[in-house]
Formats: structure tokens, C-alpha cells, sequence
């Protein structure tokens, strides 16, 4: 039989670890990418256990593990220092059954360029869905600048604002402002190590964390207008902004160079889609389901989202049927998550004396009753499966979470 082919529109977290895991169960895969290079620069990602364990279907899961750096305690904070609650490695793993690992998206993303075939990824062109194609009919059709892609599948991971999920869903809202900004960025290691940690002010939230390579991921959100930008640079903005706060984030601030500060606005897709696909075209990652940072599970779910995917597409199955399971099981579970990741940055986005003090009590209270109630936040997220699968598995039942 003819090998399959599955064209992925982005070549982001979603649309590579897609490709991986089709062409791990018998799929010719291309990824097209629009920009020049798949190396994102200043950005950080968290990788959770359910990220993980969906990544082990794969055999990447212990790879990334490996990279896990954070060791000890941690928590949340307020500006002055004070711990407002405290949990560590250890109490994660046993809850979730894995670390949380942060890594920089280049790493990530160069593992999952290093199981793909070399000529698998096409960097520097720009796709355009112009037919979804049918499940028991005509295959789907991309153009590129060098001419048209026939494919028995579309994958489109080509994020928040993508072209692929405005041609399947024409009169679908797409994302909304959720009402703040934030600031990404990636510096050397300076000064004393600390315990990892965010740090939640009023309507504004700083963290800190150490990478495997021993540079710092941080990170900043506030409450902006829409469109907004310093009106000097962004990394004299985060000093304005986080500057007085405790350390180490005034001089992880300093260590940054200005232009590699990232800022982006958040939107999310508040409003699900009615399906997260349509004729023999399929949605991963933010392209199906932008939600808030607040949890932390955007990338967490596109790889949860890639996995599923290739779960259903077996490469002489019902494309159709497939395709109508990968909807049922992941549109419920995502359309979930964006929605508890909203109420989240609610908490975040408090900037009334009153409120922000009350959040604060009801954070220090819950860690006094112990580091487990505030775990209980990822329950039902983090604690995720992936489905059983025939192809790839590393590892049948490790890593499994225990309660």
C-alpha cells in the first residue's frame, strides 16, 4: 500500500510532536513552517507529567525527564519575599507521578526535529489550507509560494491566529483579549541560587526558574491594555514594573539584554470550537484550543493533543472515524482546561488592596494544611493518561500517578 501522507501547517510544539508521533505509526509527514528557523529565542516551557507520559509513547518521555532541574522546595510569593505557600519536587512526583520540567522551547523543539526524517521539515514557507478535503473523498489541498500539496491529512498547528482553523470555521468569534500581558525571558545564572518560585502582586505575577543548562527562564504578566508596549524598551518596563520586588528577580531582570525580552498580549479561545476538525483537516494545540498561561498546560496539551492524534490514525484505519474520536476525546478536556485557565488569571489579575489581601490569606492558609491541597489544583490535568497505544511505547505502566 501507498504510505499515507500528512502535511502539518507550523512547525511549533504541536505541529512537530504531531509529526513524530505519525511518522512513529507509519505516516509520510512534511511540516511547513513560515519562518526562517524553528528556534524560538528567549522562550521558556514547563513540561508536566501529563505532558510527559504522552511524550513516553514516543520514547522521549525519560529524555525529557532527564532535564528536570527543579530539586527541593518551591512556591508562590509576594512582592516583599514572604512565602505565601510551599510545595516541592518531590510531593509533585508523587502526586503526578513526574517533576514538572522546564526546558528551553530550541531544546524541546531540537528533540523532536532529531526523530524526524531530514527532509521531513521545510523551514521559510508559508501554507494556505484551500480545501479541507473529505474523509471518504477528496484528499485536502495546501498551497505554497512553490505550488499545491495534495495530502490524505492537514494538521493545523499554526497557533492562535490560524488560517487553517478560519477556513474550517469561518463564523467562529476566534480569540478574545483575556485582559493582560506578559514578558518572556531567558538570562545566564546570577548570584546565589534560589528556590524556584512565583510571585504574585497586585494584577501582576513574576516568576523564576532554573534551567537544566544553568541559565533562568523568568517570566512576567500584568494587567495592560491591549496593544500596549513600553515606550523605551520592555526590559526597562519589567524594571519599572518588577524592579522593587524581591530577589532575585531585580537582577534577573538586569542580566537580560533588551531585545530578548519577549512580550506578548494573552488571548484564548474562550469560545470552543464545534469540532477540532472537518473533512480530512485537523486542529492541535493553540490553533484548537488558545488558552491563558495561568496553568501553565498551553504546550502541555498540544502534545497531548499530537499524541491522541496519531493514537486514532492508524495508517489503514477509517480516516473519518478517527478523526470524529480524536474530537470527542480531546474537545471536552481542552474546552475544560482554557476555561479553568481563565478562571486562574482571574486570581492574577486582582488589583483591589481588599481582594489582593484575601487571595493572599486563602493561599497561606491552604499551604498550612500541607503541599498536597495545592497540587489538588492540577487534579484532572496533570494526572493525565494517553490512551493505549500500539506503536512506540517505550514503557507500558511507568510513571503512572499514585494518590
Amino acid at each position: 500500500m501507498e504510505q499515507p501522507h500528512a502535511v502539518v501547517v507550523g512547525g511549533g510544539i504541536g505541529g512537530l510532536t504531531a509529526a513524530v508521533a505519525l511518522h512513529e505509526c507509519g505516516w509520510r509527514v512534511t511540516v511547513l513552517e513560515r519562518a526562517a528557523s524553528l528556534e524560538p529565542v528567549g522562550a521558556g516551557i514547563a513540561l508536566a507529567p501529563n505532558a510527559q507520559r504522552a511524550l513516553d509513547v514516543i520514547g522521549l518521555g525519560d529524555e525529557i525527564r532527564s532535564l528536570a532541574a527543579w530539586q527541593g522546595a518551591g512556591g508562590m510569593r509576594t512582592p516583599s519575599g514572604r512565602w505565601l505557600s510551599r510545595t516541592s519536587s518531590a510531593a509533585a512526583t508523587e502526586r503526578f507521578g513526574g517533576p514538572i520540567v522546564l526546558l528551553h522551547r530550541a531544546t524541546f523543539v531540537g528533540r523532536l526535529v532529531s526523530r524526524l526524517p531530514e527532509a521531513a521539515v521545510r523551514t521559510d514557507t508559508a501554507a494556505e489550507l484551500l480545501d479541507p478535503g473529505a474523509a471518504g473523498g477528496a484528499r485536502a489541498v495546501v498551497r505554497t509560494a512553490s505550488g499545491t500539496i495534495e495530502a490524505d491529512l492537514v494538521i493545523g498547528a499554526d497557533g492562535i491566529r490560524s488560517g487553517v482553523r478560519g477556513v474550517l470555521f469561518p463564523a467562529h468569534p476566534g480569540p478574545s483579549y483575556a485582559g493582560f500581558t506578559t514578558w518572556r525571558l531567558v538570562v545566564p545564572a546570577a548570584g546565589r541560587p534560589f528556590a524556584p518560585h512565583e510571585t504574585w502582586g497586585r494584577g501582576a505575577l513574576w516568576g523564576t526558574q532554573p534551567l537544566k543548562d544553568g541559565r533562568i527562564y523568568a517570566y512576567g504578566a500584568a494587567v495592560a491594555p491591549a496593544g500596549a508596549h513600553a515606550v523605551d524598551d520592555e526590559k526597562a518596563e519589567l524594571m519599572r514594573r518588577f524592579g522593587g520586588w524581591h530577589d532575585p528577580i531585580p537582577s534577573t531582570i538586569a542580566a537580560a539584554e533588551p531585545g530578548q525580552v519577549l512580550r506578548n498580549d494573552v488571548h484564548h479561545l474562550i469560545d470552543p470550537l464545534p469540532s477540532c476538525h472537518r473533512g480530512r483537516t485537523v486542529l492541535v494545540g493553540d490553533a484548537a484550543h488558545a488558552m491563558a498561561p495561568s496553568l501553565g498546560q498551553g504546550g502541555n496539551q498540544a502534545v497531548e493533543d499530537a499524541i491522541v492524534l496519531a493514537h486514532h490514525m492508524t495508517p489503514d484505519g477509517d480516516l473519518g472515524a478517527g478523526l470524529a474520536a480524536y474530537t470527542a476525546d480531546r474537545l471536552p478536556r481542552t474546552t475544560a482546561v482554557v476555561r479553568k485557565a481563565a478562571k486562574a488569571s482571574r486570581l492574577m489579575r486582582l488589583t483591589g488592596v481588599p481582594s489582593v489581601m484575601l487571595r493572599d490569606a486563602l493561599m497561606s492558609a491552604v499551604s498550612r494544611l500541607g503541599p498536597t491541597l495545592v497540587l489538588r489544583t492540577f487534579d484532572g490535568i496533570a494526572d493525565w493518561q494517553p490512551p493505549q497505544h500500539t506503536y512506540a511505547a517505550r514503557t507500558k505502566d511507568a510513571h503512572r500517578p499514585s494518590r
